[in-house]
């Protein structure tokens, strides 16, 4: 592959899917891309791009971006956040919302399904428990979406290797959430009617989704650039309820981004929507609209 050909992959990526990949990451390109290539009959990353320039929304772009967007992940991965959704979240919102007894949760970067499954156990966990009273005759809805319909196809079969399931997944909780089918294992039919998922590029209007109590979206902004992270969060900001939570990965944070959100005092990962400031927000828009 051109250097020629490396910046229009890179300068293609940013536009479809918010990824900067650096220059100095044609490794990167090279082995998450072969695949691709094979697949396609083709012969090398040249004549990759060659297509893709040809064609950019042929079904052999979407594979590249795919292959260059799917990350990997694991079951309670980082356990904070599910510290922060046990115990300060779902506490908070069931209280909040024990007139309509309803919640909605948005995995908005859900990769092959381990962070949803994984909220979907801890809910079942909670409603199991001495407090679980708190849950009882709500109807917890949880979507999960991602850029790559591939992985999301994983996702909604729910079956793991032996390796994936021993990443961050309690014995107990395979035990009791999962029934081994030869080699693999298979999330429950109970959880995975829990959780419904669906194709989605954070850098396309996402509004028809709904307002949500609580968003995950973590480990996806540090692949953006800094004005893509101030846009999507900025997005995220409408759709969540004033009351809710957005939840990010442990290396991203919403400070020197936007204004929209404010961190939870003394829980790393967890904000707030910063009301005031998104009131401010809105009037400046009403004032420049009536000049």
């Amino acid at each position: 592959m051109t250097p020629g050909d490396f910046d229009y992959l890179r300068r293609y990526l940013h536009e479809r899917s918010g990824l900067v990949l650096a220059a100095e990451k044609l490794y990167l390109a090279e082995s998450r891309l072969m695949p691709v290539v094979r697949k396609h009959g083709l012969t090398s990353l040249g004549d990759l791009v060659t297509r893709i320039r040809m064609t950019p929304s042929s079904p052999i772009a979407i594979d590249t971006v795919e292959a260059m967007t799917t990350n990997e992940t694991f079951f309670f991965r980082d356990k904070i956040p599910f510290e922060h959704f046990r115990d300060t979240m779902l506490p908070a919102l069931t209280a909040a919302r024990d007139r309509d007894r309803r919640l909605r949760i948005w995995c908005a970067a859900a990769s092959s399904g381990q962070e949803p499954y994984s909220l979907a156990m801890a809910i079942k966990e909670m409603a199991a428990s001495a407090k679980g009273g708190a849950l009882s005759g709500f109807r917890i809805d949880i979507l999960a979406t991602d850029l790559s319909s591939e992985v999301l196809e994983r996702a909604r079969a729910g079956t793991y290797s032996q390796f994936e399931v021993q990443r961050g997944l309690p014995i107990q909780m395979l035990l009791k959430y999962f029934t081994q089918v030869g080699e693999t294992w298979q999330v429950s039919s109970e959880l995975r009617s829990m959780v419904q998922f669906r194709t989605l590029n954070l850098l396309n209007d996402f509004t028809p989704l709904g307002r949500f109590d609580i968003v995950f979206c973590r480990n996806v902004l540090i692949y953006f650039d800094q004005p893509t992270k101030t846009q999507v969060l900025n997005r995220l900001a409408p759709q969540i309820a004033e009351d809710g939570y957005l939840v990010l990965g442990a290396a991203e944070t919403v400070v020197g981004l936007t204004n929209a959100f404010k961190p939870v005092p003394d829980k790393r990962g967890l904000y707030a929507p910063n009301l005031a400031a998104q009131d401010a927000a809105v009037r400046s828009v009403v004032q420049r609209r009536a000049l």
